[in-house]
């Protein structure tokens, strides 16, 4: 057995791009459009595992979509937990659970997808300000 890809509905494609792919660094693998069916899939993979990837499904039909809370989250390694979580912060996105231990960070996509965050490695010696803010919100 091979793990292929978890998939996400994704409302607004070109945000949900710009997380994944330019706030997370994700890259993208392929695109198929599929006119018979109203929507495009886009897999992106991390640049040294492409392999495992996530699905983003978006209907060219508007709906709304609820996250249950069975789903959990997704979660992804970092080389630098503050650096990333600063490069989120300054794009407007909230950091629920800050990187206080300098290991792991909850955030959400666009799409109130939960993900997780883990310092690659080792954990970082925790440092302001992060090591004094609360925690926001659900992840």
């Amino acid at each position: 057995m091979k793990f292929l890809h978890t998939m996400v509905r994704v409302k607004d494609l070109d945000k949900s791009l710009d997380f994944y792919c330019n706030l997370l660094g994700l890259k993208e693998n392929r695109r198929t459009v599929y006119e018979e069916w109203k929507c495009t899939l886009i897999y992106l993979g991390a640049p040294n595992n492409p392999e495992a990837e996530i699905e983003l499904t978006y209907n060219w039909d508007a709906e709304d979509y609820t996250i249950g809370r069975a789903f959990g989250h997704l979660a992804f390694e970092v080389d630098n937990i503050y650096t990333t979580c600063e490069r989120l912060l300054k794009a407007g996105i909230e950091i629920n659970v800050p990187p206080r231990d300098g290991w792991m960070a909850f955030v959400r996509s666009p799409d109130d997808i939960s993900i997780e965050l883990l310092q690659k490695d080792k954990p970082l010696k925790p440092q302001a300000p992060w090591s004094e803010m609360e925690n926001i919100g659900w992840w």
